[in-house]
């Protein structure tokens, strides 16, 4: 059961990033054409997901918004990495000053709501998906660290770390060579978890008009666009609500597996 649950999330994810490489060949309209005749249409021959309220065709906006939503994923991700790691493993390096510097720093955006300090973060750097982006890789950004820490301090007690530093090997080169390795497990489930939570925070901020801006197509615009309609045009909110929820659960599913998968795995180098 559980292995059919996994195969069916990947065959999810497979197919979302499949139309969202070829949204321009496979998307039966252009995104942001509008036709003011039919607006608000429901399911058709012609139209197969309805029209939007400018008479946009939903089915392409949600291919296209596939892409959108991928892609702010992948940079929450890559600026979580970017900013986590280096300094997870640095403050398990260095327990005491350094540590303490950086684990402060951590709780305290930690303990900030997300979607305020989102918020915050877009209203100094300006709105747009590469702003809205930046600021929720900062707020998942503790998640990286506390698991590159936690695997750092683990493994820097291991007897190989400590013949390595005596044969005169650089703290730099063992992280790299040692201990970034041995994280690769937990960082891959983190990694899978935050795609997942990244999809729903691109969504929130789309909704709330501060990250991707019209008339770019992405889920959290569409959702946005189905709620001013939705007692004109209840239907519009069914198609990206759905993608939205297979993309978090298919995302959190092989996250699962990964867990299951890597948790057993032995220290490399050992």
């Amino acid at each position: 059961m559980r292995k059919a649950y996994y195969y069916a999330a990947l065959a999810v994810l497979v197919a979302f990033v499949v139309l969202a490489l070829l949204a321009p060949w496979v998307a039966p309209y252009d995104p942001n054409a509008q036709d003011l005749l039919s607006r608000l249409k429901p399911y058709s021959a012609e139209h197969w997901l309805g029209t939007d309220e400018y008479g946009r065709d939903q089915l392409s906006r949600l291919i296209f918004g596939a892409r959108v939503s991928l892609l702010a994923a992948v940079e929450v991700v890559a600026v979580g990495l970017l900013l986590g790691v280096p300094s997870g493993v640095l403050a398990g390096f260095f327990p005491g000053l350094i540590d303490g510097a950086l684990s402060r720093i951590s709780d305290a955006l930690m303990s900030v709501p997300s979607l305020v300090l989102a918020l915050t973060i877009v209203a100094v750097l300006g709105q747009g998906l590469g702003s809205a982006m930046f600021a929720v890789g900062i707020v998942f950004t503790p998640r990286f660290f506390r698991v590159a820490r936690a695997s750092t301090y683990e493994v820097r007690q291991e007897t190989f770390i400590e013949a390595s530093f005596a044969i005169g090997c650089s703290w730099w080169r063992v992280a790299w060579r040692h201990v970034l390795p041995n994280a690769m497990s937990p960082l891959v489930v983190q990694i899978a978890v935050v795609l997942g939570a990244a999809i729903t925070a691109e969504a929130s901020l789309s909704f709330l008009g501060i990250g991707v801006q019209p008339p770019t197509a992405s889920w959290g615009g569409m959702l946005s666009s189905a709620y001013q309609n939705l007692y004109e045009a209840a239907y519009l909110i069914w198609a990206p609500g759905i993608a939205i929820a297979l993309t978090v659960l298919a995302f959190t599913a092989l996250g699962d597996e990964a867990r299951v998968a890597l948790g057993t795995r032995q220290p490399v180098g050992a």
